[in-house]
């Protein structure tokens, strides 16, 4: 507190004092010592809060944070210079010979349109145009140079979760630069890739892509929680939907499609068309939510864990990609994906008829239809699928493997610089105590819970091998035919119902 402070607080004792006294019915005697003793301690606070303001200019913040040092920092909240090792903490760390999830191949794939060029200092500076922010690290530690704002609080809770991973895994994360997008619909024209013998594109980073564009996609700020919506970091989140799981087992749930959103797209649109009337039932109950009047109500009608009571739930793209995956799959039921244009850096390892049911863009209610009365028709088939989506989602997407992902790609990508980071000199250098010290409100409580508690014991689990490119394309095949074989039954049903 400063000694103007103090002597306006001192002012505003006194008055009182005054009034009180005035007060016929008070006891003078009480009231009179009360106020020497006040005054006594008021003056020895006083006396050593001049101390410490004229010793050092260091200002302690209140704000303990079990794990961040927040009562060193000064009011310009600069970052400590041992903020992590640079090094790592070998008495800790042991080997594993965990194998990463197959989907970890696909590092490989988005970075191949480097392999043969490298990425120069020319190729990252070609991204600021629509970046967002610059990431640079040197030495352990993380410098950003921001170019312009997001929606809500993406880009800082991303730069949360990046510190995170060099708390995680501390010497381990090379020195790197790179350039990053924070919005959720890739289209720029000058990043599809052509093949080796094309000029090379600009190396982007960002949460999702289009099959055919060369964005280096990476995990989406939602895994360390969205304050703005109250969706809890994934590590939390995780856990309550396993139960959430428990409470009404598959059979016993109501035998329709569920879906709960903002229906702000044309995709979604098309979905509240195909909820129940007096004249048609395609099998669907999906219901409009309304985030602001949500807010304003305490999230009363968005918590994910309780949202488990359908035998199947639908996913559909909006205006542009969505988090919602993981959350609907991690449900047993059984997933209704309408067919997506975007991908994130898991989805790729999600195989129709086996993780999900595919759903037709352009004939929505018809499809979802098909897609309920089947499942009701073949329950344990069905069920496991739903099981199968929901294992994949809690198994192989758990947040050690977000790391573990994050690790790699940027190792990767790193060794495809050809020049050497150096820290810009309009980047400000980020830190745990710089974003967690301040925090207050839902904010600390999400970055409290998704925070590291230390050094990882084990190292990551080991990358596959990049596909080689037969069994790539196996594998597109094989989904590719399955969505079309499902599309065949859909077409001879509804042909049997024209009769």
């Amino acid at each position: 507190m400063s000694e103007s402070r103090m002597s306006q607080w001192s002012s505003r004792f006194y008055g009182h004092f005054t009034e009180t006294i005035r007060r016929p019915s008070t006891p003078l005697l009480f009231i009179f010592f009360a106020f020497l003793v006040g005054l006594f301690l008021f003056t020895r606070l006083l006396d050593s809060t001049q101390i410490i303001l004229t010793t050092t200019t260091t200002i302690t913040v209140t704000n303990h944070i079990p794990g961040l040092n927040c009562t060193t920092l000064n009011t310009t909240i600069t970052c400590p210079t041992n903020n992590y090792p640079n090094s790592k903490r070998e008495d800790l760390y042991r080997p594993t010979p965990a194998a990463c999830p197959e989907y970890f191949r696909w590092i490989h794939e988005d970075l191949r349109p480097w392999a043969h060029t490298g990425i120069t200092r020319e190729m990252v500076d070609g991204g600021r145009a629509t970046a967002f922010f610059r990431l640079v690290i040197v030495d352990g530690k993380a410098y950003v140079e921001t170019y312009r704002n997001a929606f809500q609080s993406t880009v800082a809770i991303t730069h949360w979760g990046i510190l995170q991973l060099l708390r995680k895994y501390p010497g381990q994360v090379p020195d790197l630069d790179l350039m990053f997008e924070c919005n959720d619909r890739p289209a720029n024209p000058s990043n599809y890739y052509n093949g080796p013998h094309a000029p090379a594109p600009l190396p982007i980073f960002r949460f999702c892509s289009v099959d055919g564009l060369a964005y280096i996609v990476f995990p989406d700020w939602s895994f360390w929680g969205w304050p703005g919506i109250n969706i809890k970091p994934w590590n939390t989140l995780l856990e309550d939907l396993k139960e959430g799981n428990k409470k009404i087992g598959w059979m016993e749930r109501e035998p329709h499609a569920y879906w709960k959103g903002n229906p702000n797209a044309k995709p979604k649109e098309d979905i509240m068309k195909c909820n129940v009337t007096e004249h048609q039932d395609w099998n669907v109950r999906v219901y409009a939510l309304d985030w602001h009047k949500e807010t304003q109500e305490g999230y009363k009608n968005s918590d994910l864990a309780s949202q488990c009571r359908h035998r199947f739930k639908i996913y559909v793209e909006g205006i542009g990609w969505s988090v919602s995956e993981k959350y609907i799959l991690a449900c047993d039921s059984l997933t209704l994906l309408v067919k997506p244009r975007y991908h994130d850096f898991f989805s790729r390892g999600l195989v129709p008829m086996h993780h999900y049911w595919p759903i037709k863009e352009d004939d929505k209610c018809k499809s979802l239809k098909f897609a309920v009365d089947w499942g009701n028709r073949n329950k344990q088939k069905a069920q496991a699928m739903g099981k199968a989506g929901s294992e994949f989602i809690q198994r192989d997407l758990k947040m050690d493997y977000v790391y573990d992902y994050m690790l790699h790609l940027l190792t990767e990508y790193a060794k495809l610089l050809t020049f050497k980071p150096t820290i810009p000199e309009n980047a400000t250098a980020i830190c745990l105590e710089k974003m967690g010290c301040p925090a207050d409100g839902l904010v600390k409580k999400f970055m409290m819970e998704s925070m590291v508690k230390g050094p990882a014991d084990t190292g990551p689990c080991t990358i596959p091998p990049p596909f080689a490119a037969s069994s790539l394309n196996d594998i597109l095949s094989r989904k590719e035919n399955s969505t079309k074989e499902v599309e065949l039954w859909e077409k001879k049903y509804w042909d049997s119902q024209n009769l």
